[in-house]
């Protein structure tokens, strides 16, 4: 059975904390995984020499131009749950909203109704948009945003992925859509591509994928200090996002990948796969569209060229065997991984440093140019 986590109430390190810290994350799984990594790091400071530095480097995949404004899901969820302003049932939104423009919006017969938007968060998105017509880049624009919500104060620096506008949309068959939405499928060769926000919110993954595109990618570079984050780090951990269309979308923006494969850091991942099923969302249907197995196993193969150690659910002893056959250089360490309360979710996060810790121990120990195995 698996067991519980004890609550993290005396932080202790095999060896010297990192100060510098890298992530890459998407919305809710990350950001409430960072949320209670920040919490840990925090009580590790009356030991430390001085803050340790967490810098996120977030999915822009998901942006989406709704009503003539930027919408930046992702960002917005990580900016709410790191600032204490998100609504906490759902993960994602504002806490306390109201919906009156969108009310308004939809009277006046302005769609779309299936992607929700509140009063307080309409105030984000104006903001956004309204810099980016100025002029302002997205990375300005998000620390503009993050100044508002005490991120900097926290010691946490967010940062988009890229700063140019990229939107990654579903390709699905024809057929999946009821015979009054169909297109000609001589025209659309039998496919359709929409927006992966339509696809998630909309139809909840249910329709077919058959692969993701992501548009602007081939115009895109890494934003200002994403790589400089990654390869500077003493840790870069891997949150428990979606490996496809959070972190997967992020590792295909130039250079990023090879940065993690050039860091003289550990990289560390956490599996958002628990017993063959995602923790939330919709990975699994994701997953089957790359044509990867729906495992902790199958989700680490995806990281294989730069993953240096994975944590993996402690009902999940067969990743465990799995991955040491496979991967034998990647350690592999099993962990209650269900983030049910804060106590949950900082217990993950310290045994994710506390992995990533021993890493670089046994990294300097065996001196220049050896592997972390």
């Amino acid at each position: 059975m698996p067991s519980t986590p004890a609550s993290p109430s005396t932080p202790s390190l095999p060896g010297r904390c990192p100060t510098r810290i890298t992530a890459l994350a998407g919305g809710i799984g990350g950001a409430r995984f960072l949320r209670g990594l920040r919490a840990y790091l925090d009580r590790l400071a009356p030991s430390l020499d001085g803050p340790v530095e967490l810098t996120i480097v977030g999915n822009t995949g998901d942006d989406i131009w709704l009503h003539g404004l930027r919408v930046s899901p992702d960002l917005d969820t990580l900016l709410y749950t790191l600032g204490g302003g998100v609504h906490e049932g759902q993960g994602w939104g504002r806490a306390d909203e109201t919906f009156a423009v969108q009310t308004e919006l939809l009277a006046y017969g302005s769609g779309p109704d299936w992607f929700g938007l509140g009063d307080r968060d309409f105030a984000t998105h104006i903001m956004r948009s309204r810099l980016l017509a100025q002029g302002d880049t997205l990375s300005q624009v998000t620390a503009r945003l993050a100044d508002r919500w005490g991120l900097p104060e926290q010691h946490i620096r967010l940062l988009p992925m890229t700063d140019q506008p990229v939107e990654t949309h579903v390709i699905v068959p024809e057929s999946a859509f009821p015979d009054a939405e169909q297109a000609d499928s001589a025209a659309t060769d039998g496919e359709r591509a929409i927006h992966f926000q339509e696809w998630w919110v909309r139809h909840q993954a249910a329709l077919p994928a058959s692969r993701f595109v992501v548009a602007g990618l081939d115009r895109a570079s890494a934003a200002p200090g994403v790589l400089d984050a990654i390869r500077g780090a003493d840790l870069v951990v891997l949150p428990p996002s979606n490996p496809v269309v959070s972190i997967g979308i992020i590792l295909l923006v130039p250079g990023v990948r090879e940065a993690l494969r050039g860091t003289s850091a550990p990289v560390v991942g956490i599996s958002p796969i628990v017993a063959g099923r995602p923790v939330r969302g919709h990975a699994d249907a994701c997953l089957d569209a790359i044509g990867v197995e729906t495992s902790a196993a199958a989700v680490a193969g995806l990281y294989a060229d730069f993953l240096d150690g994975w944590l993996v659910a402690d009902s999940d002893d067969d990743a465990v065997d799995t991955l040491r056959r496979t991967q034998p250089d990647l350690v592999v360490e099993a962990h209650p991984l269900l983030m049910s309360g804060p106590d949950a979710t900082e217990a993950i996060a310290a045994a994710a440093v506390d992995l990533g810790v021993r890493l670089a121990e046994r990294r300097r120990d065996a001196g220049p140019g050896s592997a972390t195995a």
